[in-house]
């Protein structure tokens, strides 16, 4: 393929494959608020992001970071929650945000105190590597202690292949473990490769997966390559092997139809104990074969929408050296995180917390972040993190539980009805102010629309319903919007389309109802459906089932709202 074909980003990674740029050598400068332009996308690979707080752009830009950690499965110890929150109130923005991705993000961390947050990181053991970039992102697995008897075999393997898939160049542990730019020159950064990504990394970004059928609290299907793992039917406790899904992911553009979500194939079996090998000859036939004269065509769904899965089998066999076995009997029924106080499988406790959002932070109301800080202080639960955005405090004594819900209860924090149960499956991405990338406001509007859609509950006696709703700011869908029974995704400011019909197991895409609804008309597209739900279900029948058997889709005109 000719050079002049390829992307910017292409030529980026190809002309310095350590990753390093510039990085280090404007860390040195204390008087530089920001990275260039070229540094923006190398620092990616290193788990930060340079934004702005759009709402001060008209009194000029001030440069802020996102840093997301590297954090397997979610499962942190609380010597390192501790350290995290600490590092969030002395040089971010006092919040800390767990992803849907299983992970940390901390916001508005100014340059100058991108160093010691780092720093701070690596002293805790946690990383930042990998956690954006064109790389095998974090890797997700079942984060709830009791799900299933295989949980922690999952939990390992999950940390096998998060291990094995690392890049390796140098540059990550020169800036921010020493402290210094990387000490290669021009020529000996050019000659650099990396023995698995090569020189020019991947197309684009890569996801993965773990989940244990019936629970898909992974969303499985949204990912690029997913592992469901399969019990031996004479001993539950005892892990066959997996599942192999590939080709799923959920990012689009609006108005260009070559782009579109898509939920994932099953390819086939391996035993467990090819689960490393597996991974990399997937993650290689997407090195191989992926789209790099254009982003938006660059992920691993299109290769398998326009390949077909059986095609793509085959290239993961022939750099695998074996063949996948037929797929194994699997049904996905549900997903989803358990709240509330639970016995673990070893006969101590955890406590599953609902929290708005994603975002760890201290109200009025309730002090969240206060409560957390003062529960793991004391008690030394070990801290898991959901791709819902909820977190789960683990391995408590049963002596310990009174006492702990009497410490949430000072700050404001329930535990036995933590929230109705139509917000328990929401979820929503960070959007403005800080997100580049969103045309529409989702986190800071989606607590609002949720008061709302439980107020049309009440209205509609529809009881203690449980729905679930998803809102992103934009169509990339970090917040999964088009896998959910209502998804509702930014289009422009104040607007978003709608989407309807996802099923609980999340096993496929929903579709779009109406288009360019004004945010203060979306109970009102929503009241005459739900309406329609109570009355004509079948019984049991959830609310995206319902819209996807008795609710045709639309000619679609856009909503009245959107003129």
């Amino acid at each position: 393929m000719p050079t002049d074909a390829l992307t910017k980003e292409e030529l980026q990674k190809m002309a310095d494959p350590t990753l390093g740029g510039t990085i280090g050598e404007t860390m040195a400068q204390p008087e530089v608020d920001r990275f260039s332009v070229d540094d923006e996308k190398f620092i990616k690979f290193h788990g930060i992001y340079q934004q702005d707080d759009r709402d001060l752009r008209k009194t000029g830009k001030t440069y802020i970071m996102m840093i997301r950690a590297r954090i397997t499965g979610g499962i942190v110890s609380a010597e390192q929650y501790l350290a995290l929150d600490d590092l969030a109130t002395r040089h971010a923005n006092d919040t800390l945000r767990i992803t849907s991705r299983q992970t940390f993000q901390w916001h508005g961390v100014m340059k100058s105190g991108l160093g010691p947050l780092m720093k701070g990181l690596n002293e805790a053991l946690i990383s930042t590597i990998a956690a954006c970039g064109d790389v095998n992102r974090n890797v997700l697995a079942p984060s709830t202690p009791s799900t299933s008897p295989l949980a922690d075999l999952v939990q390992a393997d999950a940390l096998r292949v998060s291990d094995a898939l690392l890049p390796q160049t140098k540059a990550y542990h020169e800036i921010w473990v020493n402290g210094g730019p990387l000490k290669l020159t021009p020529d000996q950064k050019l000659a650099f490769e990396d023995p698995l990504y090569r020189r020019n990394y991947l197309p684009r970004k890569f996801k993965i997966a773990f989940a244990i059928p019936p629970l898909n609290d992974t969303d499985i299907f949204a990912n690029c390559l997913g592992f469901a793992a399969i019990a031996d039917p004479a001993n539950p406790a005892r892990l066959l092997g997996y599942n192999v899904l590939c080709g799923g992911g959920l990012g689009m553009s609006h108005g260009n139809e070559a782009t579109f979500p898509r939920a994932a194939d099953v390819l086939g079996f391996i035993p467990a104990d090819r689960v490393v090998e597996t991974a990399k000859a997937v993650m290689i036939a997407f090195r191989d074969h992926g789209d790099r004269t254009n982003r938006k065509h660059a992920r691993l769904k299109y290769v398998l929408a326009e390949k077909g899965p059986a095609w793509f089998r085959a290239e993961v066999e022939e750099r695998a050296g074996f063949k996948l076995e037929p797929a194994r009997a699997a049904v996905f029924t549900k997903q989803g995180d358990r709240f509330g106080w639970h016995r673990q499988s070893d006969g101590r406790w955890f406590l599953g917390m609902y929290v708005e959002t994603g975002r760890i932070k201290d109200t009025p109301e309730r002090r969240l972040k206060t409560a957390l800080r003062s529960v793991v202080a004391e008690f030394r639960p070990e801290v898991r993190l959901t791709t819902s955005q909820n977190l789960i405090l683990a391995g408590i004594p049963e002596e310990q539980r009174e006492a702990i819900n009497r410490r949430l209860a000072e700050h404001g924090v329930p535990v036995d009805r933590q929230v109705a149960a139509v917000r328990l499956n929401s979820m929503a991405c960070v959007a403005m102010p800080t997100c580049g990338l969103a045309l529409a406001e989702s986190e800071r509007v989606f607590p609002q629309l949720l008061d709302r859609l439980e107020a049309l509950f009440t209205e509609l006696a529809l009881g203690d319903e449980d729905i679930v709703v998803r809102m992103t700011g934009c169509p990339n869908g970090c917040a999964r919007p088009y896998m959910a029974e209502i998804g509702l995704v930014g289009r422009a400011p104040g607007k978003y389309n709608l989407h309807l019909g996802g099923v609980f197991a999340a096993t496929r895409i929903n579709r779009v109802y109406r288009e360019g609804v004004k945010f203060d008309d979306i109970i009102a597209e929503l009241r005459p459906l739900l309406a329609r739900w109570k009355q004509e279900r079948l019984p049991g029948e959830r609310f995206g089932e319902f819209v996807d058997r008795a609710v045709p889709p639309p000619e679609v005109p856009p909503a009245k709202s959107a003129a």
